[in-house]
């Protein structure tokens, strides 16, 4: 089995944020908690646990929006968590 992008679940202080997702997005996420769950040995997570963690990852892998952050006057330091 191929591994997942994302790893276990590192617990950190919540923001909350309402969103709405279509009704097939909300199910592959299920279907990826459960994945999850099973390649990391542990109950897969509520679909919405794994909101942040696909967001910050997507974000970190964006050459371009990393470039740009970069070159943004006034920017946090790209590995600092506390942008999201």
């Amino acid at each position: 089995m191929a591994r997942l992008k994302l790893g276990p679940l590192v617990e950190d202080k919540p923001i909350r944020v309402t969103v709405e997702l279509p009704g097939p997005v909300h199910r592959d996420l299920v279907a990826y908690a459960a994945v999850l769950g099973a390649e990391t040995g542990q109950a897969p997570v509520a679909p919405e646990k794994l909101v942040a963690p696909m967001l910050e990852r997507f974000m970190a892998t964006d050459r371009e929006f990393a470039k740009a952050r970069r070159n943004t006057p006034g920017s946090r330091n790209p590995g600092s968590r506390d942008h999201i």
